[in-house]
């Protein structure tokens, strides 16, 4: 009986043991098997998190480091213009009117020219020249005088300085220009006076409508120092019509 009851109990503790290691096997293996399926799905989602960030970030950067340095140099070249306006006026408005008349007659011959045809910088050169050489002085010169002779900028001084422009200014500087470029054509004084006889007057209508809006917003916004800058940016689309008028055919003297 005693033999019996060790051998019932061994075969018991034999099938209890066997029990405790299915169990604990398949414990193991359903363990393993999700943080396998975890980790592939932690790696999945890094993997396509990660990078987006990543990129977005860097995108976001970029572009800001991009504005922030084209702002930078904006600003930098305004600055500098402005000290050299303040330093060197007359030279600095000599040389921008001068820039600005040379890109408006190479925009009017790409206008008038033919597919044959080729830039003449002959008549860039005169063009510019007349910005260098007389056009820059005479703004500064002119809107430091109209400042003086009316300070305040209400609208009735305004109009007033307008009309001072459009009277004096304007047939002026346009009766030079002409002349000039006339001169530096080959054209002696009866072949200029013939054509200012036939240029001048309708140069003069046309500019009526265009001036004026241009003249009231430089004389009321504009300040002093950077009204002939003004001046010539608004004149770059006047000056294709203008040197195109000023490169037509000799006139005839009467």
């Amino acid at each position: 009986m005693g033999l019996n009851f060790l051998t019932s109990l061994a075969k018991r503790t034999t099938i209890q043991h066997s029990k405790r290691c299915f169990i604990s096997k398949n414990s193991i293996s359903r363990i393993w098997t999700e943080s396998k399926s975890y980790s592939k799905n932690f790696n999945t989602n890094t993997v396509t998190k990660i990078p987006s960030f990543s990129f977005s970030l860097l995108f976001r950067k970029s572009y800001s480091s991009s504005s922030s340095s084209s702002a930078k140099t904006q600003v930098g070249f305004l600055a500098w213009y402005l000290g050299a306006l303040e330093a060197r006026p007359i030279i600095t408005k000599s040389i921008s009117s001068a820039v600005i008349y040379a890109a408006s007659d190479v925009t009017s011959q790409m206008i008038m020219m033919s597919p044959s045809d080729s830039l003449d910088i002959i008549r860039t050169l005169r063009m510019a020249s007349f910005g260098l050489l007389i056009l820059g002085t005479a703004q500064h010169h002119w809107f430091n005088f109209v400042a003086m002779v009316l300070p305040k900028r209400d609208t009735i001084s305004t109009l007033k300085k307008l009309s001072m422009g459009q009277l004096g200014f304007g047939p002026v500087i346009n009766s030079i220009f002409f002349s000039f470029n006339a001169a530096l054509q080959g054209e002696n004084g009866g072949e200029i006076v013939a054509r200012l006889k036939r240029d001048l007057l309708p140069t003069m209508m046309n500019g009526l409508m265009y001036w004026p809006l241009c003249d009231f917003l430089t004389y009321k916004v504009i300040p002093v120092h950077l009204q002939p800058l003004a001046n010539s940016a608004f004149a770059y689309a006047w000056t294709i019509y203008l040197t195109y008028m000023a490169s037509s055919k000799k006139a005839i003297a009467a």
